[in-house]
């Protein structure tokens, strides 16, 4: 029997994981999806926020200064890129001024610090590439940004490390309450019996909480677009640059991310679909829009992809993180949407609190590992530490991904890791393999070949992103016999 089942791999699921791992529990951490990281926390604006937007007294606004905080300790631990570049709100009309001095106090009240309103001198002195109509803007230093894969990845092989199982493709079809602290979570992979469960569904919490018997509520999917921009043009921006802000959205931001690009987006509109992650024309107009306010010469030939992410909006527009009152041991963890990727770690402690209230006793291991496994990222070393490298181990010096400089070693290092990757999509959110210019145009054969040989499986069961996606639906002279013709014609 286990001590908890989580249900969700997202940041917030990995990061409780993570942090229930230093305690001498079993704990047993179950996702739908292939990979950790498939929901929202794959597609969202990576920015770790300050706390000035939150409305105070909200779970949001706490949790949100609180988890920033713990940001820079917790990826120096995990070995996970980590920028606090800091954001800036800006102003381009009068209104607009008007309304910083709003976030400014509230900021202030959410205890964030330091903060201030620039004019507009400082303001294009600190970036010339903004809208020469940009008035002012709130300098926030304490925004950052990381990436929300890559850190739900780490979070999730360091818990691994330290005793946590992982259930992947293992969708929950049933909770059965078996009397208090004592549930069968039931999944196609077979039934696991827990004393708690902790509730971190994402988009679908509502769901889980409703067939557990606990607490109604409802999940929202609050769509948002993005536009990636080429490297060439990483620099037109050094910080999140934000317009100010609306009641349902933080707005079209022009921001860059830990690897090098820039961005544009998300746009904000609620959809009933909760797979819906579909881009359309009138969303890249909405964003190229938004994101020209800020910085009118947006380098638009030079967009190498869009995406889209679901935002979990809960019917109290707020965190919803607490022990049910109706069902003993089920602890509701939804609703988290922006600021939930900053506030992630922050949440992490106030589940493991709540589990201690509830009487779970929780005794810290010995011998607890704070750090995962040594990653290696080639695309930043110099030339002495490559050879040195490449000395030690000759897959270092085979290049797969030529954009983003990606190398076999590192590619077979992301499949054997613990929680390592199943798919080419796994693969990619570990190394990078394919996000360049050329979007995997040249390396997913080499990546569908390296998958095959390190998992031991036929070509045609590797997938891109988990069941119904294989990358290959046969072989050529298999299809040529299937059409009556010789295998040997040309």
């Amino acid at each position: 029997m286990e001590d908890i089942v989580i249900i969700g791999a997202g940041v917030t699921g990995c990061s409780i994981a993570r942090e229930l791992s230093r305690y001498d529990i079993n704990i047993t951490l179950v996702e739908k999806e292939e990979d950790v990281a498939c929901g929202t926390s794959k597609a969202n604006s990576a920015v770790v926020h300050a706390g000035f937007d939150a409305t105070p007294g909200t779970w949001k606004a706490k949790l949100n200064v609180a988890g920033n905080k713990l940001y820079p300790a917790l990826c120096e631990e995990l070995d996970v890129p980590f920028k606090m570049n800091g954001s800036l709100v800006v102003a381009v009309n009068e209104e607009e001024v008007n309304a910083l001095d709003e976030l400014l106090k509230k900021g202030k009240t959410n205890g964030v610090n330091p903060l201030r309103i620039i004019g507009k001198d400082e303001l294009h002195a600190l970036e010339p590439n903004l809208n020469p109509d940009a008035r002012a803007a709130l300098d926030a230093p304490t925004g950052g940004l990381v990436c929300p894969y890559e850190l739900t990845i780490a979070l999730a092989e360091n818990a691994n490390q330290n005793g946590v199982k992982f259930w992947l493709n293992a969708p929950v079809t049933d909770i059965e309450v078996m009397g208090d602290y004592c549930f069968l979570v039931k999944t196609p992979k077979g039934n696991i019996k827990t004393k708690y469960v902790i509730n971190a569904a994402g988009l679908f919490a509502d769901e889980i909480s409703k067939m557990a018997g606990a607490e109604e509520y409802t999940i929202t999917p609050r769509k948002g677009e993005y536009l990636i921009f080429d490297k060439q043009f990483g620099n037109m921006v050094k910080k999140a640059i934000f317009p100010t802000p609306t009641k349902i959205s933080k707005g079209i931001l022009v921001c860059p991310t830990v690897d090098g690009n820039i961005f544009i987006g998300p746009n904000s509109n609620d959809i009933e679909d909760k797979y819906d992650t579909s881009v359309n024309a009138a969303g890249i107009e909405e964003i190229i829009s938004g994101g020209r306010k800020l910085v009118p010469n947006l380098p638009l030939k030079n967009v190498i992809t869009s995406f889209a992410g679901l935002r979990a909006v809960s019917n109290t527009n707020d965190f919803i993180i607490e022990a049910s009152k109706l069902v003993k041991g089920f602890i509701n963890v939804g609703g988290i949407q922006s600021p939930g990727l900053t506030s992630a770690p922050a949440i992490a402690l106030m589940v493991k609190d709540i589990l201690q209230e509830a009487g779970l006793d929780l005794k810290k291991k010995k011998d607890f590992i704070p750090h995962r496994p040594k990653k290696y990222r080639f695309r930043e070393l110099g030339s002495e530490e490559r050879r040195k490298l490449i000395e030690q181990n000759s897959a270092f010096g085979h290049v797969i991904c030529r954009c983003e400089t990606v190398t076999e070693a590192e590619i077979i290092d992301a499949i054997r890791r613990p929680v390592g990757a199943r798919s080419i999509d796994a693969v990619k959110r570990r190394t990078r393999a394919g996000m360049g210019r050329c979007q995997g145009g040249f390396c997913s054969p080499r990546v569908l070949e390296i998958l095959t040989k390190e998992l031991g499986a036929d070509p045609l069961e590797i997938t891109k992103k988990g069941p119904g996606s294989n990358m290959l639906v046969g072989r050529i002279k298999e299809f040529l016999q299937d059409e009556g013709g010789d295998q040997n014609d040309n």
